[in-house]
This record gives structure tokens, sequence and C-alpha cells, in this order.
């Protein structure tokens, strides 16, 4: 699994069959939607069918249908159903194959208005230098005109209590000339790229900004603050740090910011332990100074709210995950609202909604 997404096997995971979350646990708490009829891209999911937890689109289609008016889906890669028998280079070719598929279902219309998968982002090797050309040119090929952008994650810990990314990338990947050679091949397939990293790694993520002015950089769940192990019960230390790298990351205009993904467990607000989820207002008063900051920084043309489901379900059910940023977003005029829920998502992924 990739490192943002959930782990299970513990009681305070709640592991409840196909879904790999305890949906009794999540109906604890229900709000009915806020603004229902704002139109929002959900620039950041995944899908996967593991032994523990599957979701596949039966299973988003059940989240995205809880009440507000999600027009547009971007499926983020996580190492689901690569090629078997292919080359370690191409096999996650097929997970693009997968999600093209899922994204020709939905379509069709047969499944409602929402258009899922509208926008791939895929897994390759960056590390393989100017040689990934091949495997972009064939990601590009397998999306059918859907294919955006790669993510090659570097999040990385010296600390065993916190997971590494599942490309298993070394401390600082974004630095290796074989990984910036690889890089510097995307601008040429007209593709982006997600940096996904925890927070001590940030600095790498605005070097490599500089060193490609020409390439969009999606920066994803905010930096990646860490709250657990050894960084646990030092949230404004912390803060403090991630707060200025994403000052420093900010002043690259090749980079944009997505807003989300604080309901992982890895963030530390441990609301999965809590006897019933908490409500959209609890959730966003923790998470308002990293939104905030991230929004005065980056300004609303450049960042964009996420789901980062189902990885999020952690904490929350859907509905009450967009109340929460719909709360955040409150003090917004409403073009400020239609760039951080729509806009700018459509516009980078470029997308029609």
């Amino acid at each position: 699994m990739s490192s943002d997404q959930m782990t299970t096997g513990d009681g305070a995971n709640r592991v409840s069959g196909r879904h790999g979350v305890d949906l009794d646990w999540l109906a604890k708490t229900r709000e009915d939607a806020l603004d229902p009829d704002l139109k929002i891209v959900d620039p950041h999911h995944h899908l996967w069918d593991h032994a523990n937890h599957r979701y596949l689109i039966e299973d988003l289609l059940l989240d995205t249908n809880d009440g507000h008016n999600i027009v547009a889906t971007v499926f983020v890669e996580c190492a689901a159903m690569y090629r078997a028998g292919a080359s370690k280079a191409m096999a996650p070719v097929g997970e693009t194959e997968f999600v093209n598929g899922i994204s020709a279902m939905s379509a069709s219309g047969q499944y409602g208005d929402t258009r899922i998968c509208a926008g791939i982002v895929g897994h390759a090797d960056l590390l393989l230098g100017e040689a990934v050309d091949e495997v972009l040119g064939a990601h590009v090929a397998a999306g059918g005109g859907r294919f955006r952008g790669i993510r090659h994650s570097a999040s990385w810990d010296e600390s065993d209590q916190i997971h590494n990314s599942h490309s298993n990338p070394p401390k600082d990947l974004y630095a290796v000339p074989e990984f910036r050679a690889g890089f510097a091949r995307l601008a040429a397939h007209g593709l982006s790229f997600e940096a996904w990293q925890y927070h001590p790694q940030l600095p790498l993520v605005a070097d490599l900004a500089r060193a490609f002015p020409d390439t969009t950089i999606i920066l994803n769940h905010v930096g990646g603050p860490l709250g657990i192990g050894p960084y646990a019960g030092r949230r404004s230390e912390v803060f403090a740090v991630w707060q200025q790298s994403i000052v420093e990351i900010a002043q690259c205009p090749n980079v944009v910011v997505k807003l989300g993904g604080l309901g992982m467990k890895i963030c530390g607000f441990d609301f999965h332990k809590q006897a019933a989820p908490p409500t959209s207002q609890q959730l966003a008063d923790a998470w308002r100074p990293y939104i905030d900051h991230c929004i005065g920084a980056f300004g609303p043309e450049r960042a964009m709210f996420e789901s980062n489901f189902p990885v999020d379900k952690a904490s929350c059910g859907y509905g009450l995950l967009w109340n929460a940023l719909k709360r955040l977003a409150a003090g917004a005029s409403a073009s400020e609202k239609a760039a951080l829920f729509h806009d700018t998502a459509a516009r980078v992924y470029r997308l029609e909604t």
C-alpha cells in the first residue's frame, strides 16, 4: 500500500469486511450537506481491491452521492492493478488501464452525473532517468485522453513507526540526479507531478520546483505534517517548521496545493479512536490552522480542496468531510469558493465539467 493509504488490522482501525472501516461507526455522526449546489471537483481519491479492503466504483459512488454536488473526480495512483508479468518499469501502466476502464463506465452516464476518474494520475519510476520516456508514453496511450500526471512519492522517515511510500524511496528522492533526469521528461509529455512527502522533506519540493519552473507540481495533503511516532505531542513545533516550508514553496508559481489529507492517521489527530466520528465543526476547528495558512500562502487560484478517500475515511464519512471543508471556506467570496472547490482543480487537471 501507499503510505497515504489506510492500514488495517488493529482494534482502533475498526476493520469491517470489504470496506476496511466500520460503517456502523461512521454512521454515528451524520449531517445534511451544507451548500449542496456548490460544484465540486474531488481532485484526489483512490480505487483498489486489497485482501482486507476493497474500494471500487460502487464504493466511491456511495460516498460521492452523499448530498454534495461532485461533478468530477481525479484518481491518484495507489499501486492498484499493476500488470502481472510485465517488467517492473511497465507494470504501473496496468493501473492506468484499470482506471481508464472505470472512467469509461462513468462516462456512459449509467452511473449518474458525476464523472468518476475524469483525470488520471499514475506512477512511473522517475529514477529510470530518460529511459522513463517509454513508460510515460505507455501511460498516456492507456489513459484514453484522461492521463494527466505522475506521482512518485518521496515519503520517508527514519522512524519505524511511520510507513514510507510503497515505492520505497530513498531519504532525499527529489534531489537524486537520476530522479531529476526522469522528472525532466514530464514536460515533453504534457504531464504534471504530484509531490507526496512528509513535512521534514518539504525543502526538497521547493528546490525541485525552482529547478523545473515549467512543470506544474501539485503538493499533496498540505505537505504531509506528521503527528505520530517521534512527532507525537509536538504539534506546535512541527507546525512552525511546516509553516515556514509552505511559505517557501508558495513562492514558486508552478506549485499548487491540495487542501486535505488531514484525516490520515499519520497526522495524529486520533479522530479514529473516538467513540463516534467528529462533527464537521470539530474537524474544521482542528484543521483550520493548516488550511488557512495554505490558502493565505498560495491563494485560492493555486489551491484545491480534496477528499483523499478512502484514506481519510478513517476519521469521518465523505459528506462530513466536505461539510468541514465548506465550513473552512465560509468566509470566502463566491469566486474564491468556486476556485477552491472546482475551478483550480478543473484548470490544473484540464477537465471539462
